[in-house]
């Protein structure tokens, strides 16, 4: 990416870029979808060989449809798919896909009619990505009831399976000095400086003497634009990795900044951080998370892992109403 790469936008720029004219019946049409490889190729990544394994994980907060009596059922959609899919789904096209909805008569009664939405969701999304996209929508109700049942739990629980901010490092709180400058905007992997994990660290409970030590990172100052309208797209990356090597903290820091006038797509940009580690690294795991802002009422939520047994099970599973950051 710190050369220019020319990438073809002519498929995804349908709705991107242009004045949209939003539908009020069930349209699926609608959707675009963008190859994965058409970004993968300059980071030496194939789409028959990935070096992860990971899933792009959706919540949508204004899902709505309307029952026979014209009464109007809202919900909160999330979606997730893996990223073996051969394409992905683009933003805005899931914005008025999902808004084609609104007017549409789906059901007798609420949860019919979010029912129908979800099933013909499911199969329109699975279609599109040519892989199998898992589709829930919660009632407003039960999405109420589930985050004052388990925010709390979730948030204190200091183990892998928890994106809690108590098992990360936030890098720009903890390893800038007021001398310390950011000059780079467009992303450049060779800022990115490694040195054996039993090197001179700032003193950390996450690190141990084991020959394979454990790091995780967090950053909330992540932000890329879109790659066809430029528009800013803001989030946190949780970066954890195991190995006989680490990344300078500092240098870390300022490659997640790099990306800040970069314009790719969210699952782009986490797929760049991964392999750019991946291949200064050569950890025995790694791990990367993505958790962008919303924009349109929906955020996106792209993740890679170098093995299954690494997936954040909530966030990677449709049925799970992911607590999310603060700014989602």
């Amino acid at each position: 990416m710190k050369t220019k790469v020319e990438l073809d936008n002519s498929n995804i720029s349908k709705h991107l870029g242009q004045s949209s004219a939003y539908a009020s019946e069930y349209d699926p049409t609608l959707l675009v979808r963008e190859p994965r490889q058409s970004n993968r190729t300059h980071l030496d990544i194939s789409d028959d060989s990935l070096p992860f394994v990971g899933t792009d994980t959706w919540n949508g907060y204004e899902v709505t449809g309307l029952t026979y009596s014209g009464l109007p059922a809202v919900g909160i959609c999330k979606f997730v798919y893996p990223c073996s899919s051969k394409y992905i789904v683009e933003s805005k096209s899931v914005k008025l896909y999902f808004n084609s909805f609104s007017m549409t008569k789906l059901g007798t009664t609420s949860s019919e009619v979010l029912r129908e939405i979800e099933a013909r969701a499911s199969k329109d999304l699975s279609e599109l990505v040519e892989a199998e996209v898992k589709v829930f929508i919660y009632s407003n109700r039960e999405a109420l009831e589930l985050d004052f049942e388990v925010a709390s739990d979730l948030w204190n629980i200091d183990t892998s399976e928890s994106i809690s901010h108590n098992a990360y490092v936030t890098l720009e709180d903890t390893f800038v000095s007021v001398k310390d400058e950011f000059d780079t905007y467009t992303e450049t992997p060779e800022l990115l400086q490694v040195m054996d994990s039993r090197g001179d660290l700032p003193p950390n409970d996450m690190f141990n003497s084991a020959d394979f030590q454990t790091y995780n990172y967090h950053s909330a100052v992540l932000r890329s634009r879109c790659r066809v309208t430029s528009q800013p797209d803001t989030g946190d990356v949780f970066i954890s990795y195991v190995g006989s090597k680490t990344v300078i903290p500092l240098s870390l820091l300022k490659y997640i900044v790099s990306f800040r006038d970069e314009c790719h797509f969210h699952e782009e940009i986490c797929e760049a951080i991964y392999k750019r580690l991946w291949d200064v690294l050569q950890p025995e795991s790694l791990s990367v998370k993505c958790l962008y802002a919303r924009r349109g009422s929906w955020d996106i939520n792209p993740e890679r892992v170098s093995n299954e047994k690494l997936k954040h099970k909530e966030l990677g599973d449709a049925e799970f109403l992911h607590i999310k950051l603060p700014r989602q």
